[in-house]
C-alpha cells in the first residue's frame, strides 16, 4: 500500500509537470502570435502587395514559408537527438519551438477576427480538458484505438497535400471535420499512454530522464491541442472582410 501511495504521488507530480510545460508552451505561442500580428513585425512576414486587380493584399514572403516549415525541424532534432541533448537543451528547444510556432501562426489574426480566435481557443481548451481527463481516469484500454488514430493522421496529411492542388472548399471542410475527431481522440489516447508509461517505467526514471520525458510528453499534448484548435477554427472562425 505504501508503494502504491508513492506511485500515485509521483504520477500526479509528473502529470502536473507535463501539463505545466504544455500550458506554458501554448501561452508563449499565443503571445508571440498575437504580438507579431498586432505590430509592425507582421509586415516582415506578410507584406502588403498589389494584386492583379489593383487591390493591396498581404502575401507571405520567403521568411514566412521558412517559419511554417521550421517547427518540423525542431521536432525532428528533439526526437532523434534526445540521447545527445541535455535536459536544459531539450527545454530550450521546446521554448524555441513554441516561439517559432507562434510566429508561423501569426497570420490567423489576419484571416480571422480576434473574438472568434479566442472563442475557438476556449472551445478547444474545454474539449482537450474533458478528453484528457477521460483518458486519465477511464479504465477502458484506448491502446486499440491508437493505430487507427495514427492512420487517420497519415490520411489527413495525404488529403491536405491533395487539396493543396485541388483547392476544394468542400474537401477542406471534410478534412477539418475528421481532423477534429482524430485529434479529440488523440487527446485522450496520449494522456492514457503517458500515464501508463509512467506507471510501468516511472520507478526507473532518473531526474535527467524524467526532465526530458516530461518535455516530450508535453510536446505531444501540445501538438494534439494545437491541431484540434486549428481544425476547429475552420468551422468556428469568423473571417475578416
Amino acid at each position: 500500500m505504501a508503494g502504491t501511495g508513492v506511485l500515485d504521488q509521483g504520477l500526479r507530480a509528473y502529470m502536473l509537470r507535463v501539463y505545466n510545460w504544455m500550458a506554458s508552451g501554448l501561452l508563449l505561442t499565443a503571445l508571440v502570435s498575437y504580438g507579431i500580428a498586432n505590430s509592425g513585425l507582421i509586415n516582415s512576414l506578410y507584406p502588403l502587395v498589389q494584386n492583379s486587380s489593383g487591390a493591396m493584399v498581404r502575401q507571405p514572403n520567403i521568411l514566412a514559408y521558412v517559419l511554417m516549415v521550421a517547427p518540423l525541424g525542431f521536432i525532428l532534432v528533439m526526437r532523434f537527438g534526445v540521447n545527445k541533448l541535455s535536459t536544459t537543451q531539450v527545454q530550450a528547444m521546446f521554448w524555441a519551438f513554441c516561439a517559432v510556432m507562434g510566429a508561423s501562426l501569426s497570420n490567423i489574426f489576419l484571416i480571422y477576427t480576434g473574438a472568434s480566435v479566442m472563442t475557438t481557443f476556449l472551445t478547444a481548451s474545454a474539449t482537450f480538458g474533458a478528453m484528457s481527463l477521460y483518458g486519465y481516469t477511464t479504465r477502458t484500454d484506448l491502446t486499440k484505438f491508437g493505430s487507427f488514430l495514427i492512420m487517420g493522421v497519415i490520411g489527413l496529411l495525404i488529403a491536405m497535400v491533395i487539396n493543396m492542388f485541388m483547392n476544394s472548399a468542400p474537401l477542406q471542410y471534410i478534412i477539418s471535420g475528421f481532423g477534429v475527431l482524430i485529434f479529440t481522440g488523440l487527446c485522450a489516447y496520449d494522456t492514457q499512454r503517458i500515464k501508463a508509461d509512467y506507471i510501468q517505467f516511472g520507478s526507473r526514471f532518473g531526474q535527467d530522464i524524467a526532465g526530458k520525458r516530461a518535455v516530450f510528453d508535453s510536446l505531444q499534448l501540445y501538438l494534439n491541442f494545437l491541431n484540434l484548435f486549428l481544425f476547429l477554427l475552420q468551422f468556428m472562425g469568423n473571417r475578416r472582410n
